[in-house]
C-alpha cells in the first residue's frame, strides 16, 4: 500500500465543490482581472502581484479537481445548471419578490408603472398567472440543460465522439475567450433574429401560434417572461439561438458558462420592466425593444440586441444606433454640466488694493 498515494475526494467534497463552481467562476478570474491585466501575468509573472496569482491559482485547483474527480458530463450539466440558478432564476425571483412585497415602489421603478406589476390589478392580482408564468419559465431552464445534456450524452456515449464542448483541466486565453464571446454573441443575434421572425411569426410557421398564444399574451415583461413559452417555441427561440454558437465553435466549458452569464443576465435585465437598470446604453435599449416587441404584437424587434433589426429595418421605435447617439448626445451634456458647475464653483480672485 502506498502511504503516499493522495485520497479520492469524498463525495461531500465533490457535491461542495460543484456547489462552489459558478460562485468561483466568477469571483477568482474577475478578482484576478481587477488586480492585475491578465496580460501582465501570463506574460511578464515578474510583476503580477500575489492575489492575482492566489486567484488563479486557486481558481486552476478548483477547475482541475472538478475535472479530475467527476466525470465530464457531470461538470457540465451541474456547471450549466449552476450558472443558470445563480444568473437568472435567483435575480427573477427576487425581482418579482420586490415587485409583490412592494408595489408602490416597484411601480415607480416600472417603465410602464402599476400595469407592468406581475401581481398588478390588471395583470390579475395575486391569484393571476405570474405563478404560471414561474413555474413555466423555470421548467423551460431545465428543459434546456436537459437538452444540452442529451447532446454530450449522444456525441459521448452512443457516437463514441469527443464532446461537443471541450472539456478539459488546461485553461482557456483570455484573447481565445474574448474571440469566442464576440463572435458567440453575433452568431446568437442572427440565430435570434432569423428563427424568431421566420418560424414563430411566420404565418405559415406551425410554432407560431404556440409562440403568440404563450409568450405574447403577457404586454408588460418581467424577469420570468424572458423564458416563458410553449417548450417547443422555448426550444426554438432560446436554446438554439444560445447553444448552437458554442456547438458549431467548440467552446471551452469554461467560456461556456460566461457566455450563458452574460446571455442569463441580459435576459433577466432586458424583460424586467424597470426604467433604471446597470447600464443605460446597453440594457436600457435591449429591454425597451424587448417590450415595444411584445407591446407591437411581434411586428419587429426580433433579435436579442437590435443590431440584425437595424440592418433589415424591422426595428420597432429607437434602434440601436438612435439609443447609441442618445446615450453619447447625455453624456455630452451632462460633461458639459459638470463642466459649467466646476467653473461656476471656483471662487474669485481677490483683488489688491492699491
Amino acid at each position: 500500500m502506498n502511504i503516499f498515494q493522495s485520497a479520492q475526494p469524498s463525495l461531500l467534497d465533490r457535491a461542495w465543490l460543484a456547489i462552489r463552481y459558478p460562485y468561483d467562476l466568477v469571483r477568482n478570474p474577475l478578482d484576478a482581472l481587477l488586480s492585475i491585466p491578465a496580460l501582465s501575468f501570463l506574460l511578464i509573472p515578474t510583476f503580477s502581484s500575489y492575489s492575482t496569482s492566489l486567484n488563479l491559482l486557486f481558481f486552476y485547483l478548483t477547475w482541475s479537481t472538478l475535472i479530475l474527480s467527476n466525470s465530464p458530463l457531470k461538470v457540465e450539466v451541474l456547471g450549466t445548471l449552476g450558472i443558470r440558478v445563480l444568473f437568472y432564476l435567483l435575480p427573477a425571483t427576487a425581482f418579482l419578490a420586490f415587485d409583490g412585497a412592494t408595489p408602490t415602489l416597484a411601480a415607480k421603478a416600472k417603465e410602464h408603472g402599476e400595469s407592468a406589476l406581475p401581481m398588478g390589478e390588471e395583470q390579475g392580482g395575486r391569484k393571476g398567472k405570474w405563478w404560471r408564468t414561474a413555474l413555466v419559465s423555470t421548467g423551460n431552464v431545465l428543459l434546456g440543460v436537459a437538452l444540452q445534456s442529451c447532446v454530450e450524452f449522444v456525441f459521448t456515449k452512443l457516437l463514441h465522439f469527443r464532446s461537443a464542448l471541450k472539456i478539459s483541466t488546461s485553461l482557456p486565453m483570455p484573447w481565445a475567450i474574448a474571440i469566442d464571446l464576440i463572435r458567440g454573441l453575433f452568431l446568437r443575434e442572427i440565430l435570434s433574429y432569423v428563427l424568431h421572425r421566420y418560424i414563430l411569426h411566420h404565418p405559415d410557421s406551425p410554432l407560431t401560434s404556440y409562440h403568440t398564444s404563450w409568450q405574447h399574451t403577457i404586454t408588460a415583461p418581467y424577469a420570468f417572461v424572458a423564458n416563458y413559452d410553449h417548450p417547443l417555441a422555448y426550444t426554438v427561440h432560446v436554446f438554439l439561438p444560445t447553444y448552437l454558437p458554442a456547438l458549431l465553435f467548440r467552446f471551452h466549458l469554461l467560456t461556456y458558462h460566461m457566455y450563458l452569464a452574460i446571455v442569463s443576465l441580459e435576459e433577466t435585465f432586458a424583460y424586467s420592466g424597470y426604467n433604471v437598470l446597470p447600464s443605460g446604453l446597453i440594457l436600457g435599449g435591449i429591454a425597451r425593444r424587448q417590450e415595444r416587441h411584445l407591446m407591437g404584437e411581434g411586428k419587429g424587434n426580433y433579435s436579442c440586441l437590435g443590431i440584425v433589426d437595424f440592418v433589415a429595418g424591422t426595428s420597432l421605435g429607437e434602434d440601436v444606433v438612435e439609443d447609441i447617439t442618445e446615450a453619447a448626445e447625455n453624456n455630452h451634456v451632462q460633461e458639459r454640466l459638470k463642466g459649467r458647475a466646476k467653473r461656476g464653483g471656483r471662487k474669485p480672485k481677490s483683488r489688491s488694493r492699491s
